[in-house]
């Protein structure tokens, strides 16, 4: 299900709109699951930010709580600054490999205006004024233009949530598809990648001796009922091309052992 992503200056709301989207969301009978980085950090709240380390640290937490509850069936949301563009870009890739809907919930506030909401927080609760302004400054604002912070909802302090624009987004919308960097490659059997090197081999040895004995035309493959057929002489470092290349794309897609032979002379048929 839809990941959502808070984001904003520190004490600018965010907490606020979840208890708002959390409402929103009881209504479609959805599991929800809020991650905030209020719960990892504790008292420890401004140890956390006071050096990159230490916020490196609290990334990948956050990171590792989004990658163990977001699933197919549940909606979860992480309650954190979110404030580096990359870092949200990573969050972005989880949800694509998990194949579900994303969106970012900006908080949009001044800073002056947050400093005020910070100073008459709990003294446990606050920032301290050095790291407040660290992260102010260091602040990078959601773009709707890139892929990883659309769509992109912005909710200024007396504003009602988009409910039907949210629910849109998260429910109905399509999912980016996953592409290569976030697909996990299938496991192969050791057996099998012996076999696919063995027979794409001597297929690549029966052309080669085939063309020495002047078959120049068609080149029968022993162990399947199809023949090589080539316009012209071709040289070992081509045919070596080939099967390097039809090696990479059947390890990423594998077949039974029983096909690689036909399936290599049909793609040699089609590439030579």
């Amino acid at each position: 299900m839809p990941l959502i992503l808070m984001c904003g200056l520190p004490s600018s709301g965010k907490s606020t709109r979840v208890a708002e989207i959390v409402e929103l969301l009881s209504s479609t009978g959805k599991d929800v699951h809020i991650i905030t980085e209020n719960f990892i950090t504790s008292e420890a709240k401004n140890g956390c930010f006071v050096s990159s380390l230490s916020e490196k640290e609290l990334r990948s937490t956050l990171k590792s709580e989004v990658e163990r509850y977001l699933t197919p069936d549940r909606i979860v949301i992480l309650d954190a600054l979110n404030y580096i563009k990359g870092y949200r870009y990573e969050l972005y890739c989880i949800s694509k490999h998990i194949k579900t809907t994303h969106c970012v919930v900006l908080c949009e506030i001044g800073a002056d205006v947050a400093k005020k909401w910070n100073s008459g927080r709990a003294a446990d609760q606050k920032y301290n004024e050095e790291v407040f302004d660290a992260l102010v400054m260091r602040f990078e604002a959601p773009d709707s233009r890139n892929r990883w912070d659309y769509p992109l909802f912005t909710a200024h302090p007396g504003d009602e949530l988009p409910a039907a624009d949210l629910l849109e987004a998260l429910l109905n919308r399509k999912p980016p598809p996953p592409n290569q960097s976030t697909q996990t490659k299938p496991l192969t059997s050791a057996n099998f990648l012996h076999e696919l090197d063995r027979r794409t081999q001597e297929i690549v040895t029966s052309i080669l001796r085939g063309q020495e004995q002047g078959m120049v035309t068609s080149v029968p493959i022993t162990g399947t009922s199809e023949s090589v057929h080539l316009t012209r002489s071709v040289t070992m470092a081509e045919l070596r091309r080939a099967r390097r290349q039809f090696i990479s794309y059947t390890t990423l897609h594998p077949v039974e052992s029983h096909m690689i032979s036909s399936l290599f002379v049909q793609y040699l048929n089609t590439v030579m």
